[in-house]
């Protein structure tokens, strides 16, 4: 089990992987992204899922993230849990407008955001691996 002053390292990492591997996917096939957002936009379900997934998800990552106000890593993990967790109530309450924004940004500059997760990952990973 990890010691709880690797907590945020170790999300840190799993984040990193995840947001490299989406990065990775988009660029390997463009387009999935907005593909994605649009098939959200039109089924209530599947936006009702991910909302809750996001709420549980974020609600986790912030709950079990130690507060410690000296350590960066630690606010940011926090910070990123609670972000995550309004981003599930966001897409419960106002889906479909939400997703449809999403899409736009997403079609507007897909290499962007794309490149973006992919230095977003690395970046997330390195910052893991100097504390593991």
């Amino acid at each position: 089990m990890a010691e709880a002053a690797d907590i945020p390292a170790w999300i840190a990492l799993f984040l990193g992987l995840y947001s490299l591997a989406a990065a990775a996917g988009e660029f390997r096939a463009p387009g999935g992204w907005a593909a994605m957002l649009l098939d959200f936009e039109r089924s209530p379900a599947s936006r009702f899922l991910t909302g809750m997934f996001c709420i549980s998800l974020g609600a986790a990552i912030y709950l079990v993230t130690p507060w410690r106000p000296e350590d960066w890593l630690s606010i940011a993990v926090s910070v990123i849990g609670g972000i995550c967790a309004a981003e599930g109530l966001l897409i419960l309450a106002a889906g479909d407008r939400f997703l449809m924004l999403a899409r736009r940004l997403i079609m507007a500059a897909p290499g962007f955001w794309a490149g973006f997760s992919a230095l977003f990952g690395i970046g997330a990973i390195l910052v893991a691996l100097s504390r593991l």
